[in-house]
């Protein structure tokens, strides 16, 4: 017997939804389950008619409206179930036998919507999820077109400030003319009209979501700053360079950014202060917080773009949020920066 989690893996894996990893485990399941190939060949035939379309990215306004409304389905369905509940508890006195057998029968229908909700918004929110990643993907693309636009107007070189000798990569939203933030760089692209700065918000949770529809696009309001406004427009994290060449293939290889580190999700409001953050065994092995800890999307130099549940983004074991002399009980300062390029730090 199938569980519901392999059921779920087989029905992303038709879609196309699925990632490298998952997509071999599917693959292996299939192969040695004769249940699953028989799911997976019906629902391959009842998708085939949707190989004549092409693929749309479906509305953010749409998925909000419809998680709503069937939101609202379950919680009316419920609330009519305890209503009826209440009303048998109450008639409950003048028959031993009668009440007995409506509440039996009550309670075997709230077995029976119990189950439904459950087979219905399993998959909803694996879809959900997916459909949220998938958004995130295509705002990387973008970043990495705006990337790719800023390389070609100015000489091949990436968008990066001048930044002094153990200077502060923290301070997110600080607008004095020193460049203590590693986020100035990829405001760069913003003040350059390279990026809509909508598109450094993840929406991989509700109140980013909110936030990013809210945000304000209009780039002349912003010509000014130095820095994103603050911490909630940009909940990317982005590479620190440590200042040292590398070859054409090394760069290729290299990611540049990812969902937010989940080592910097809180940091000081006053830039006055220092930074000191003692690392736990828990900020070592916990997802970013953008896909509620389901994983992260990466980006490459190479302007590849995939979604993962580990923190490494090869074979190397190299952990993309943390610098390899970084252990639990270590405090971070906001002023460390790798000592090669094959250590990849991301941040803030």
């Amino acid at each position: 017997m199938l569980s519901n989690e392999q059921r779920l893996l087989l029905f992303d894996y038709c879609l196309g939804l699925t990632s490298e990893q998952d997509s071999e485990r599917a693959a292996e399941l299939i192969a040695c389950d004769p249940d699953a190939a028989k799911i997976a060949d019906r629902l391959k035939a009842s998708l085939s008619p949707l190989d004549t379309l092409g693929p749309e990215i479906c509305p953010e306004e749409l998925v909000e409206s419809t998680v709503r409304r069937l939101s609202d389905a379950v919680r009316s369905a419920d609330m009519q179930l305890h209503r009826l509940l209440e009303a048998e508890q109450r008639r409950g006195t003048g028959s031993n036998f009668g009440p007995l057998r409506n509440i039996g029968q009550l309670m075997a229908m709230a077995a029976v919507l119990l189950v439904a909700i459950a087979i219905w918004f399993a998959p909803l929110g694996f879809a959900r999820q997916k459909y949220w990643q998938q958004s995130c993907q295509a705002q990387m693309a973008r970043v990495f077109q705006g990337f790719r636009n800023y390389v070609s107007d100015h000489d091949d070189k990436m968008p990066a400030v001048a930044t002094s000798q153990g200077s502060s990569w923290w301070k997110v939203g600080h607008q004095g003319t020193e460049n203590q933030s590693n986020t100035r760089n990829l405001w760069l692209l913003v003040r350059g009209d390279y990026v809509n700065p909508a598109d450094f918000i993840c929406p991989g949770t509700k109140q980013n979501r909110v936030f990013r529809r809210n945000v304000r696009t209009d780039l002349a309001e912003l010509t000014h700053y130095y820095d994103f406004p603050t911490r909630n427009y940009i909940t990317y994290s982005f590479r620190i360079r440590c200042h040292k060449t590398t070859t054409p293939d090394e760069q290729a290889r290299k990611v540049i950014m990812a969902d937010l580190n989940p080592l910097f999700e809180k940091l000081p409001d006053d830039f006055a202060k220092s930074l000191r953050l003692q690392l736990s065994e828990k900020m070592m092995a916990i997802n970013s917080m953008n896909h509620e800890r389901r994983g992260q999307n990466i980006l490459s130099c190479d302007g590849s773009i995939f979604f993962t549940n580990q923190r490494q983004a090869d074979n190397t074991g190299d952990d993309i949020y943390t610098l390899r002399e970084m252990k639990a009980g270590c405090e971070v300062s906001g002023c460390e920066r790798p000592s090669c390029e094959s250590d990849a730090f991301l941040a803030p």
